[in-house]
């Protein structure tokens, strides 16, 4: 199978594959809490209800921005598959992220601004591990396309732990689970107002909900990444990391913006840094 057709595979696929993730995550989340909760297709059925609700928005920016946001994270996705430059890849995600911000700043609601500042905050805290990560790629292969890591024998994980445990923050803050769901959160155990997409209605807020499958599936593309030379090692990888976000879920409590920063910029990116100079000295 050639890269495009895989490519064009992958972005027909990633919105199912990643609505099944997120109802995976509805009925474990449940059981956790010993509830019944809803089915499996519960976010398919949730999405086809939006769509089919009358359009309903405060401005035209909404639309715009929600259909750029869902764009971006399209192509993403196409460029991850297609082992393009990893450095292109991180400006296209950021675009994907402030056109969902913008959105939220163009209504006058404060807690959807409220929700906006925490996505740039968040940005801020994250975006320097994703840069990192890229940095070790380059230092374990030489090269900024992934195509690289496609072709290397020697998986990523052995060369990057410490990267990778500092990547899974960033999972948790793009999974929207706690302690980092700060702008909004997909349960109900957070908060009434939804943040960042409280004006979103109808087809405009079911786009938003397909670029999050779209994200799901792609952040969870990039821990298999680091371990690719095997696809059972890099499912389990996957798996093993989609499991710790519940346990981290139900475990925690939504903390503040702050300790979100603190943490992001001490911890992880020690963690990070730690292992740039490793992989810069051997």
């Amino acid at each position: 199978m050639n890269k495009l057709t895989l490519a064009i595979g992958a972005v027909v696929l990633a919105p199912f594959i990643g609505g099944l993730i997120q109802g995976f995550d509805r009925v474990l989340t449940a059981r956790m809490q010993g509830r019944k909760g809803p089915p499996l297709l519960q976010p398919f059925y949730d999405i086809l209800k939006l769509l089919r609700k009358e359009r309903v928005v405060v401005n035209s920016q909404q639309i715009l921005y929600a259909y750029m946001h869902l764009a971006m994270m399209v192509l993403a996705l196409f460029m991850l598959f297609m082992g393009q430059d990893a450095l292109m890849l991180l400006f296209i995600l950021a675009f994907s992220t402030l056109s969902l911000v913008l959105g939220g700043m163009s209504v006058r609601s404060p807690y959807s601004r409220i929700g906006a500042q925490r996505e740039i905050m968040m940005m801020v805290a994250y975006e320097p591990i994703l840069i990192l990560m890229v940095i070790g790629m380059y230092l374990v292969n030489g090269n900024f396309r992934l195509q690289a890591v496609f072709e290397a024998e020697r998986p990523l994980l052995l060369s990057m732990p410490l990267l990778f445990l500092a990547y899974l923050t960033v999972v948790m803050i793009k999974f929207q689970k706690s302690p980092f769901d700060l702008a909004t959160s997909h349960h109900a155990h957070q908060e009434i107002v939804k943040g960042l997409t409280l004006e979103f209605a109808g087809p405009c807020l079911g786009v938003i909900e397909i670029a999050h499958c779209y994200e799901v599936a792609f952040f969870l593309g990039l821990v298999g990444l680091f371990w690719l030379s095997n696809f059972w090692i890099a499912a389990v990888l996957m798996g093993g990391v989609f499991v710790l976000s519940l346990l981290l879920d139900n475990l925690c409590a939504r903390l503040t913006t702050i300790w979100m920063f603190r943490f992001m910029w001490s911890v992880a990116l020690g963690l990070a840094l730690t292992n740039i100079v490793w992989l810069y000295w051997h």
